[in-house]
């Protein structure tokens, strides 16, 4: 049931914080510092520790938190079309600051200044949030559902190992209130793996049509092992890392059967067509976004939207209208050129790009940034599969903080083409644009801050704006 609104009482520090949120993102955007995602919300929380529970609680259709390493802003901007197609207000932290400011930040941008927010009945909340800040955003928008999309190494020197994250899922869900829903990927088998600590209702979803698997784990896989008794899993069927049907042999701990699931899937130039299949729901659509993750993140939305009651005249219209998220498969035309713009910021999802590529011959420009947010440590380039690309690559530049790391990388991935290097992503966009043939494709792949900068400079040239303001519904 939707989370029923509490009275309000108007405080003057929740409109001071409110005030104050709103000001810092508006100068943020001015000043160019970016699309006010992160410091409205750190300012808001400052003034107003209790202002994410308190606005929260004003959407009259509840909260839902979308969480996982890859697949977090598109299955929500999936979700989110959802809802709308069902006559719903989304409030979503839609630039992706995924931390609990960015959620007080979309909480404030949603609020007038004393704290009220129009339409609350139709309001409905969407977060992508953190792996590890899900439990601390659980607690104070108490959400009527949570999503796991997939776990894999990701920033492991903010992380640590899967296991780390992993356990911080496990305590999170044994705490979690029995009116909680849980949408679980049953072919992930450390997420699949937490309905054993649900105290309630649990969706699972998963892949049926085995067609679409590669037939053997990649060597970046990051849960080869039982969670129940360690012996190493067996697979039937792999659909990307270690995503598919797995069973112990040791246990009999083996992929549970999902309630929504993907019974076909017919490969197309546009995209893929899913027949997406449960007790209560049969959509057939196509999806405009390539590859086996993209078909992940929209049965993902298809089987939380499901869960939260939303039919099948829902959830088709909104996948079928859903269009790309900022830096998440974006196309710009720049001088007769496409430039496609995919983010990829660890081995699970950079592997999964490089298999959604042409065969054609390939113009491509990587970014590489060693950030916070993109993690320090870059040594994950070297369990990515770069030497899928070996003979296939016309061009190649390397852009970014790590570009020399980049260029090394593919050097010893046996691609002899000799890469552009230049740290300044401007200038290797002007390069890499320059080296790719009129009419042609241009295919860059960064990580997220580089994928930020990328995503502005394209948008300049192309006269499209900045992220922001393309997605302010």
């Amino acid at each position: 049931m939707p989370s029923s609104t509490i009275d309000y009482v108007p405080s003057p520090r929740r409109a001071a914080a409110i005030v104050a949120a709103k000001t810092t993102a508006e100068l943020s955007r001015r000043l160019r510092f970016g699309g006010g995602t992160a410091l409205p919300g750190l300012v808001a929380e400052r003034l107003d520790p209790g202002i994410v529970p308190a606005l929260a609680s004003r959407l009259g259709q509840g909260n839902v938190l979308v969480t996982g390493t890859n697949g977090k802003t598109t299955t929500s901007r999936l979700l989110r079309s959802i809802v709308e197609a069902a006559g719903l207000a989304p409030v979503a932290n839609r630039e992706g600051s995924n931390m609990m400011r960015g959620v007080a930040a979309a909480l404030a941008e949603a609020a007038d200044w004393n704290g009220r927010i129009d339409r609350p009945k139709k309001r409905i909340g969407i977060f992508e949030v953190d792996e590890a800040t899900m439990p601390l955003v659980a607690r104070a928008v108490r959400p009527r559902a949570i999503t796991f999309t997939n776990l894999f190494r990701d920033q492991l020197d903010r992380y640590g190992e899967v296991e780390t994250v992993a356990t911080i899922w496990r305590e999170a869900v044994s705490t979690l209130p029995e009116d909680v829903t849980l949408a679980l990927n049953a072919d992930d088998p450390a997420v699949a793996a937490l309905r054993e600590h649900a105290r309630g209702q649990v969706v699972l979803y998963g892949l049926d049509d085995v067609a679409q698997a590669t037939g053997e784990i990649e060597h970046a896989a990051d849960a080869r092992w039982c969670t129940k008794c360690g012996a190493e899993l067996e697979y039937d069927a792999v659909f990307y890392g270690h995503i598919g049907h797995w069973r112990c042999l040791s246990c009999g701990n083996a992929r549970p059967t999902p309630d929504v699931r993907v019974t076909a899937i017919e490969q197309t130039a546009h995209g893929p067509r899913l027949t997406i299949s449960g007790s209560e729901l049969k959509v057939n659509v196509h999806l405009g976004q390539p590859g086996t993750y993209n078909v992940y993140n929209a049965l993902a939305a298809a089987a939380t939207a499901s869960a939260l009651g939303f039919g099948s005249s829902a959830i088709g219209p909104g996948l079928l209208n859903a269009t790309a998220a900022f830096g998440r498969q974006e196309i710009f035309t720049i001088d007769g050129r496409d430039v496609h713009v995919i983010l990829a910021k660890n081995p699970a999802g950079l592997n999964q790009v490089l298999r959604t590529l042409p065969d054609d011959e390939l113009n491509l420009a990587l970014f590489l940034n060693d950030d916070i947010a993109d993690g320090r440590d870059i040594s994950w380039i070297w369990d990515v599969d770069f030497e899928l690309l070996a003979g296939r690559v016309r061009s190649v530049n390397a852009s970014g903080r790590r570009a020399r790391d980049m260029a090394l990388r593919l050097k010893y991935a046996g691609i002899p083409e000799k890469p552009g290097v230049a740290n300044d992503i401007a200038t290797a966009l002007r390069k890499a644009i320059k080296l790719t043939p009129e009419d042609g494709a241009l295919y860059a792949i960064p990580t997220y801050t580089a994928m930020l900068e990328v995503r502005n400079v394209l948008g300049k040239w192309a006269g499209r704006g900045k992220f922001w303001e393309g997605d302010a519904k």
